[in-house]
């Protein structure tokens, strides 16, 4: 009798122990789907903020768009300088009108010796010589829709515009646009530079110009730009 009893009591034992095991087990089943419910909740708001990222970046505006390449300026100052002074010069006017600069560069840069104009052999005592030379220009190709006054300035090379002034009066057409034209020179005048330019240019409204030294001042040059026409 004893022994059934003590059968019993320890079959009562281990069922209890299987029902915990069931019920901590059961636990640890029901807490996972918490766990996961958890990660879904985050793995939606990684999404969410995922897409709202894509959605910012395609809202945003392009910067290449947003930059123009216009300055807004309705003036260009255009000059040819070998030694620096007409430069100069261009510079100031530049200032003074609040206006864009272009230099004329050849292709084939001038030298001391090309412009010995005591050489009769000497490069540009060789084109100066000959109307129809046509020195080639490397400087980019510039847009001219949105200017309406050009000054364009040069050296004074045997009493008349440097060829490739013509080179690049004869590249463009200037419309209606006005032409000032300006040179630099130890002693000679303007002479029939303007003219020549005109001719060639074959467009824009051209106005007399004006020679000027080396070291005119800037008082000089805004007294002539406040009397144009």
């Amino acid at each position: 009798m004893k022994k059934i009893i003590s059968i019993l009591l320890i079959s009562l034992l281990a069922l209890g122990l299987v029902a915990c095991g069931d019920t901590s087990q059961n636990k640890r089943v029901d807490e996972n789907p918490a766990v996961e419910e958890s990660n879904k909740g985050t793995e939606e708001t990684n999404k969410e903020n995922l897409q709202e990222d894509i959605t910012s970046e395609e809202n945003k505006p392009n910067e290449q768009e947003s930059v123009s390449d216009s300055s807004g300026k309705n003036v260009l100052v255009v000059y040819f300088s070998v030694t620096g002074n007409t430069k100069t010069i261009a510079e100031k006017i530049a200032t003074l009108t609040d206006a864009d600069l272009y230099e004329i560069k050849p292709a084939v840069e001038y030298t001391d010796a090309d412009i010995d104009y005591g050489n009769s052999n000497s490069r540009t005592s060789k084109e100066q010589n000959d109307s129809s030379v046509r020195p080639e220009i490397q400087s980019e190709t510039i847009s001219l829709e949105r200017y309406d006054t050009i000054y364009i300035g040069y050296p004074i090379w045997w009493g008349e515009e440097p060829r490739i002034m013509d080179t690049f009066v004869e590249s463009y057409d200037f419309g209606d646009i006005t032409m000032i034209p300006f040179c630099t020179s130890g002693s000679s005048g303007i002479g029939n530079s303007g003219k020549n330019l005109a001719t060639n240019a074959g467009s824009g409204n051209w106005l007399e110009g004006k020679r000027f030294s080396a070291q005119v001042s800037e008082n000089e040059l805004k007294d002539w730009i406040g009397n144009l026409p």
